[in-house]
């Protein structure tokens, strides 16, 4: 069996560290006060010029990301033709220093996929582009260690008539929750092979290699927390330790709470959201199978985080 392993590890003078509880506990506090005024505050960032953002519109977007490493926009004059929103959203992209990372089997100009209801073979049968809902992950969360996805965006064209909405939840948040109810489940989930996705052959034959590696990693650079995860009941290997299986079921609870932390959105055309690659699930939508769903979604993925978040 061909396998990919990420790596892990923690940065030891840092508040990420297990040992260091005094640094853990002021991060703690200044990240949950943070969080709290922008839970406060969740109105969309205005961009006049999607291709073009302003310097003082990217300076806010950036801002927002580095306080819970998400923010919801909005486009001041959404594009009626998919292609210009295609061309908007790479300039967006590169104005805010990200590099384009999807290879995936789906994606179109750009490098950009659209999540839309979809008979083709290559997407038949994959619940992104159904109607059917999502559940909580992390986007590339089966990626080897060399096509991690660091940050995305997920901008809608046009929505559902029914349903549709995401919720998205920091994944420093979900770090925090876990680590003050027991840091052994940090420890756990940060375990080199606490998340196995195994091997997976395409129709077409080619293979993708199964993915062993931690939940939670850090970035080499910035030192960043990362996350990789999935509430996916099949095609996934826990590793066969009580103290993971307990923390895999707390953090099922914590998704499937009332956390004030989690947002709750609904995207309208010209919406989307930006982020490091938070947790966010979707709901079902357009549930008249009699009618043609008109709902699409563009997804782009980077290898890099937000740059200054």
């Amino acid at each position: 069996m061909s396998v990919t392993k990420l790596k892990t590890g923690f940065p030891t003078k840092s508040h990420w560290n297990l040992q260091d509880n005094s640094s853990y506990q002021a991060w703690r506090a200044e990240k949950l006060k943070g969080a709290a005024r922008s839970a406060e505050s969740r109105a969309p960032v205005e961009i006049r010029d999607l291709a073009n953002p302003s310097e003082s519109e990217i300076a806010e977007l950036v801002r927002s990301c580095r306080t819970s490493n998400g923010v919801l926009y909005q486009a001041s004059a959404p594009a009626d033709d998919d292609e210009v929103v295609r061309d908007q959203l790479f300039g967006f992209s590169s104005a805010i220093g990200l590099r384009i990372a999807e290879q995936h089997r789906s994606a179109g100009r750009h490098g950009i996929v659209a999540l839309k209801v979809s008979r083709a073979e290559h997407q038949r049968g994959f619940i992104p582009y159904s109607r059917k809902p999502m559940n909580w992950h992390t986007d590339g969360y089966y990626n080897g260690p060399d096509q991690k996805i660091r940050a995305m965006v997920l901008h809608c064209v046009r929505p559902a008539m029914d349903g549709g909405a995401n919720q998205f939840l920091d994944p420093e948040i979900a770090y925090i929750r876990l680590r003050d109810e027991n840091p052994g489940y940090i420890a756990a989930l940060a375990h080199p092979e606490a998340m196995t996705i195994p091997e997976h052959r395409e129709k077409d034959g080619k293979l993708r290699p199964a993915s062993v590696g931690p939940v939670f990693s850090f970035d080499p650079d910035s030192g960043a927390l990362e996350m990789r995860y999935t509430a996916r009941t099949r095609s996934i290997a826990w590793r066969d330790d009580e103290l993971t299986r307990e923390a895999v079921a707390f953090l099922a609870g914590v998704l499937a709470s009332d956390d004030p932390f989690i947002q709750n959105v609904t995207m309208r055309a010209g919406q989307g959201y930006l982020c490091n690659n938070t947790l966010h699930n979707r709901t079902g939508f357009d549930p008249d199978k009699t009618a043609d769903s008109k709902r699409l979604v563009y997804r782009i993925r980077f290898h890099n985080r937000i740059p200054r978040s």
